[in-house]
């Protein structure tokens, strides 16, 4: 029976403009934390890292904000070091995609075994400042993991040794090549990724995610969400609205984590790029989201409710 630790990253300083910072105030404000209680989890709230707002950095168009990505990864891999190390299971709450960087960096300080990352998004997060112009390091987070040709040294040296990952320890799943750039799918091919499409996600939730955790390692594992991974029509949540009538349910999304939840090596779960101004629309969206949560985790072996 573990405890569940709730750690918010209010930080769109890699995104394309403000909005996910507001994230974990967002939902807090609609009652996860008490969601999660009352579902019989023992809750710990581990409050909020520092809070990051995107602004334009014109001296460094292509890789925004850098220094600040770099400084937020680091706070959040010492943050969940001491309750990993205490064995609780983490609840991250971002902001933007690149948390995931940090969350792997702190499974890897636990010297248990090589630590796998599932990565449910629409993307791959595998772009550079060379492969891209908008410059939001949002969707590079993963290149910088794996140290690709083009990467921030500040980011992709965060931890002081490059690379932070290999490929092998990285299952993609959910991913819409539509929306990868050149550059992503040359890389996907040359590492010889591990990526399951949208398309093989949505017709088989639970399958697919059993599958693709069968090919992770023995080691600790960290389950990341992407809401831009759901059909942004179903789920208006995501930063991104690229997603109209395309990719998975939230259903079907929450299918698969049950899947995630009930393996034993999960340490994790993270979610990234949800912007709660998009569903001003949808006022029911942000508590659906909460109870697929919920459901998630109340899969896992956590222990009592206490907040």
């Amino acid at each position: 029976m573990r405890r569940l630790s709730v750690v918010g990253v209010p930080n769109s300083a890699g995104s394309y403009a403000a909005g996910q910072d507001q994230a974990p105030s967002a939902l807090r404000n609609a009652g996860l934390l008490e969601a999660l209680a009352d579902a019989g989890l023992m809750v710990s709230d581990d409050g909020d890292l520092p809070r990051r707002v995107w602004r334009p950095d014109r001296e460094h168009p292509f890789a925004q904000n850098a220094d600040e990505v770099a400084a937020c990864l680091q706070e959040l891999a010492d943050r969940l070091g001491p309750r990993l190390a205490e064995g609780d299971t983490v609840l991250v709450v971002g902001g933007n995609c690149t948390i995931a960087v940090g969350v792997m960096a702190a499974l890897d300080r636990l010297q248990a075994g090589m630590p796998g990352l599932l990565y449910i998004d629409r993307h791959f997060d595998l772009n550079t400042p060379d492969s891209t112009t908008d410059g939001a390091l949002d969707w590079m987070g993963l290149a910088h993991a794996l140290a690709l040709p083009g990467s921030v040294d500040v980011v992709a040296s965060a931890f002081g040794h490059r690379p932070l990952m290999v490929p092998q320890q990285v299952a993609w799943l959910a991913v819409d090549a539509n929306w990868a750039t050149e550059w992503e799918r040359e890389q996907a091919a040359l590492l010889e990724l591990r990526v399951t499409s949208s398309e093989e996600f949505s017709s088989d939730p639970y399958g697919a995610t059993v599958r693709a955790l069968d090919a992770l390692p023995s080691g600790p594992l960290a389950v990341h969400v992407d809401v831009d991974v759901l059909n942004f029509t179903d789920a208006p949540l995501a930063e991104s609205t690229d997603g109209r009538n395309t990719g998975p349910t939230l259903d079907q999304l929450a299918e698969g984590l049950q899947a995630a939840a009930q393996d034993p090596r999960l340490r994790v779960l993270s979610v990234g790029e949800l912007n709660p101004t998009r569903s001003a629309g949808d006022p029911s969206a942000i508590g659906r989201f909460i109870g697929a949560l919920v459901t998630t985790l109340s899969s896992t072996a956590l222990g009592h409710a206490e907040i």
